[in-house]
């Protein structure tokens, strides 16, 4: 499964749905505690001082909810009486509710990490939400070709999408720093499969590495390879560099790519951001992609970029910006 070490213990998870104040979503399921993919600039390392790992590094350990499903599964019907008892006119005759719930499953872990092809958890917790009466729209956020496995459930969901994480094609810097993660020409693969198979996709430039600034000629090559799948949506977040992120990125490039290093420094900065949100909306203006929560996230700030004067209806905690 892995040929590096890895702390893998199974536990018993007392509760999968997660209220979400994630741009897109509702609820947030999350099948795994960590991620052995072990991207250096993953935010969600913070969840190590809730689950018993602050003394692991992150990328090591993944805790498997081997009874996720059965969780799940409980909580949609919890859901469902819920709200049959509290809004009235939101359940239909046929015991469904007639609101729609907008689920994101892997919001601060892979769904499709390496474990996943031996314990299947994922897979399971889909089959649940296929069978489900509630109205939904569920979105799977990965960065591995794993999900092209479930091709067959995820075709049986109404309302389903898959994201992508793909932050460069063959750059230097996003291999160092992606761990683990299956390549990207591998991700570019699935997301072509998935689209082939009638299922919508979204690609994830997350974060937006901040040597993009300089290097257009890159973030195009990208933009070019994500159309080429037949993917039609991207959505686009600025890299969170907080905690002890900037120190662990820079640890990792400062002697393979010593000039990178200078730009992730510069990522705190508001010009940095200034100049790489101009510079994408101008680039943007050459493809047709839908532009995935109406704007350049920037998570830190909690703020939606925008060069629309449309009108945008934004969580609440979370502002518009305009260029």
């Amino acid at each position: 499964m892995y040929n590096f070490p890895v702390k893998i213990k199974l536990i018993e998870a007392k509760s999968v749905l997660t209220k979400s104040q994630l741009p897109g979503c509702d609820y947030v399921i999350n099948p795994y505690t960590g991620c052995t993919f072990g991207c250096s600039y993953c935010y969600a390392d913070f969840t190590k001082r809730f689950t018993g790992h602050s003394g692991d590094e992150w990328g090591v350990y993944v805790d498997v909810k081997v009874n996720a499903a059965n969780v799940l599964e409980k909580e949609l019907e919890r859901f469902k009486r819920k709200r049959l008892n509290q809004h009235k006119g939101l359940i239909a005759d046929n015991g469904t509710s007639s609101k729609i719930i907008k689920i994101l499953i892997g919001s601060v872990t892979d769904p499709y990490q390496g474990v996943e092809a031996k314990y299947k958890i994922t897979r399971k917790c889909l089959q649940v939400l296929e069978k489900s009466r509630f109205p939904l729209e569920v979105s799977v956020l990965t960065k591995s070709h794993l999900v092209t496995r479930d091709i067959d459930v995820l075709k049986n969901i109404r309302n389903v999408s898959v994201g992508m994480t793909i932050t460069a094609t063959d750059d230097t810097v996003a291999r160092i720093l992606e761990g683990n993660a299956p390549p990207a020409r591998l991700r570019l693969s699935a997301l072509k499969k998935l689209n082939q198979a009638g299922i919508e996709t979204y690609v994830c430039v997350n974060p937006l590495l901040p040597h993009f600034v300089a290097n257009e000629k890159k973030l195009r090559k990208l933009f070019d390879a994500i159309k080429k799948t037949g993917n039609k949506e991207v959505w686009l977040e600025h890299i969170n560099v907080g905690g002890n992120r900037l120190k662990r990125i820079k640890q990792m490039i400062v002697n393979k790519v010593p000039e990178a290093a200078e730009a992730f420094e510069q990522a705190k900065t508001s010009k940095y951001k200034d100049d790489l949100n101009r510079l994408l909306f101008r680039v943007l203006n050459d493809y047709s992609f839908k532009i995935g929560g109406g704007g350049i996230i920037d998570h830190k700030r909690k703020a939606i970029i925008t060069n629309s004067n449309k009108t945008l209806k934004v969580k609440k905690g979370w502002k518009l910006d305009r260029v």
